[in-house]
């Protein structure tokens, strides 16, 4: 019914829908803002076409533009891939309004599920199990914890846990607000929140034929704020019963609804008991999992069922087969409360021997503007011990540079012993329980001597010149060793004396400049300096009384005046960047010397909001 394909997003979910039209014989059309006019999408498609400036409102989300893409394009159909317009239903009408052909469920299901008060309602009726609901003005004194969510969206935007009465009200303001802000609709919803629970979803796909199969479930438990960072197929140590409830009641909520095309049902999952949270009525992050352990390609089975076609398979005839991990690499420091980054990648080192879906290379500027996911990694393994060892050796192999990334934290966290005993639940991470992950570790005696290898190949093989080469090459005599010392970020020294065979066939990942290299060592980055002959060792650190913005963003409270007297850890302003609150707090107890901004203004990177002079 179409020969071509729009594909309404960007990344490497842009990536991955060409991909799958070149493999079906599609033409494949990429959309592109001003930020993205490089971008490896852009390159990659058959034809690409501006949508307008960097912000997402100007480009990605606009719906007019999309659409005059589409017609000067001559596309038949259009892709929404997921984030942006993805499960926005005036889209989906739009689309087919214009006669184009929307990969994806109808505009009335999406209204439907795409809400999780009404999504609610619709699995009740479907005899699927959910949580226990209160009314914001008559939650019960036994009631607590108790989750408060945004009822018009997903991905943690809204949501708060609330564990005492006196909380209720602050919580409430908060979610509404950032409801508003992220869906335009602060509608909630307050249910009972299942400590220790497990996020277990059950990936769906539906044609116009009336068929409805499940491909098995994913374990998506490890997450921060509300945010997955990796997700695996099947979930490990789950009851037969329970996967019996998972996957005959997501089948049920789609025939319910009359779903049509692939879309996930989420569950919250306690020892026997199971929980409705919500539909995603799209392809997930996560999808690769499903395609891993099933054989699927879901876009492929996307196009088909777009397309009027059935299923290609029945439900017996889909089978699972070994185990499949995802992790997804974020532009964000998770020893820093995960705050998201930015910056340009000096050089980006991806593995071999796993899926990466990723649209982000050497050069690359990572933008505020959009989203901080940089990559996914996925790999496949006859068991969970298979995958996981296949995941860590992965994360080994994997760098990127210029840029703060949470590789070293997926690599600790995958090879830790809570992870292989299946001991993370959602609101783990949050939690103290990991407060030891969230801490950068010590770099290790053995990346730092790997570190000196490095820096000795470099510098004996820097000159083309054999007579200026520092490989200590001596005429008549044994070579001399190699001398090398390199001070750590504490400021440490490290002196090294290296024989030629120790360090001629060193490798690793790094990448050096004329004042020393940065290395990564299981995933996680350190740099490492030469001394400087012209200065002292000694330093003295001075005191930071300025509080800067660690992100471009808008400034939602100031919460201090000039001369107020503030302690440590006040907050003393909110941020929003990304999406995200940051509160900004103060250094040490003070007396606030200057305020540098107004609430509802722009700020830049590293603009000075407050400055607190010592007490």
């Amino acid at each position: 019914m179409f020969s071509s394909v729009l594909i309404a997003n960007r990344g490497e979910i842009a990536l991955r829908v060409i991909r799958a039209c070149r493999e079906a014989g599609l033409r494949s059309i990429a959309v592109y803002s001003d930020a993205d006019r490089h971008a490896p999408h852009v390159r990659e498609a058959d034809e690409a076409v501006h949508i307008g400036p960097t912000a997402a409102a100007e480009s990605y989300l606009n719906i007019d533009r999309i659409l005059e893409a589409a017609r000067t394009s001559g596309a038949e159909a259009i892709h929404p891939g997921y984030g942006f317009l993805s499960e926005r239903s005036e889209f989906a009408r739009a689309v087919t309004a214009a006669g184009l052909v929307f990969i994806g469920p109808d505009a009335d299901v999406m209204d439907s599920m795409g809400r999780k008060d009404r999504a609610r309602t619709i699995a009740e009726k479907a005899g699927v199990p959910v949580n226990p609901r209160y009314d914001e003005d008559a939650v019960p004194a036994d009631a607590y914890p108790v989750l408060v969510k945004a009822a018009a969206g997903g991905g943690g935007k809204g949501m708060r846990v609330v564990r005492e009465a006196g909380e209720l009200a602050e919580a409430i303001a908060a979610s509404r607000r950032e409801a508003a802000s992220a869906f335009g609709d602060d509608t909630l919803l307050i249910e009972r929140y299942v400590e220790h629970g497990r996020h277990v979803e059950v990936q769906v796909i539906a044609d116009h034929h009336g068929n409805v199969v499940h491909l098995f479930e994913r374990d998506c438990s490890v997450q921060r704020r509300h945010q997955k960072v990796v997700e695996e197929a099947p979930a490990p140590n789950l009851a037969q019963s329970v996967r019996d409830i998972l996957h005959t009641s997501s089948v049920a909520l789609c025939r319910e609804v009359g779903y049509t095309n692939a879309g996930t049902v989420e569950f919250l999952v306690k020892g026997a008991e199971v929980f409705f949270l919500e539909m995603n009525t799209r392809l997930q992050v996560e999808h690769p999992v499903s395609e891993a352990i099933t054989g699927i390609d879901l876009v492929q089975w996307q196009f088909a069922v777009a397309a009027g076609e059935e299923l290609p398979r029945a439900q017996s005839h889909i089978h699972q087969q070994g185990h499949a991990i995802e992790v997804r690499v974020y532009a964000e420091d998770p020893y820093a409360g995960f705050l998201p980054q930015a910056g340009r990648a000096t050089d980006v080192s991806w593995p071999v021997r796993a899926r990466v879906d990723a649209a982000f290379e050497r050069g690359q500027e990572v933008s505020t503007a959009y989203d901080p996911m940089l990559a996914k990694i996925i790999v496949h393994g006859k068991d969970r011990e298979d995958a996981l060892s296949a995941m860590v050796r992965a994360l080994d192999d994997t760098a990127v540079f210029g840029v703060t990334t949470n590789i070293g934290f997926l690599r600790r966290l995958v090879a830790s012993d809570e992870f292989a005993a299946v001991a993370i639940d959602t609101g783990w991470l949050d939690g103290d329980e990991s407060t030891t992950f969230k801490e950068k570790p010590e770099m290790p005696a053995e990346a730092v001597e790997d570190a000196g290898r490095l820096w000795a190949k470099i510098v004996a093989v820097a000159d083309e010149d054999p007579f200026g080469a520092a490989d200590s090459w001596r005429m008549g005599a044994e070579p001399a060793k190699t001398h090398v010392q390199l001070n750590d970020e504490s400021g440490e020294a490290h002196v090294f004396a290296f024989d030629r065979q120790d360090y001629e066939d060193a490798v690793g990942l790094a990448i050096a400049d004329p004042g020393g290299l940065t290395i990564a060592w299981q995933g996680q980055s350190w740099r490492l300096t030469i001394p400087d002959p012209m200065r002292g060792s000694g330093h003295v650190a001075a005191a930071v009384a300025d509080v800067v913005s660690p992100m471009p963003g808008t400034v939602l409270e100031v919460l201090v005046a000039e001369g107020d007297v503030v302690a440590e850890g006040q907050t003393l302003g909110m941020v929003e960047a990304m999406k995200m609150e940051i509160a900004l707090k103060a250094p040490y107890d003070g007396v606030v010397a200057h305020v540098g901004a107004v609430a509802g203004s722009q700020v830049p990177l590293g603009h000075v909001l407050f400055t607190v002079d010592p007490a």
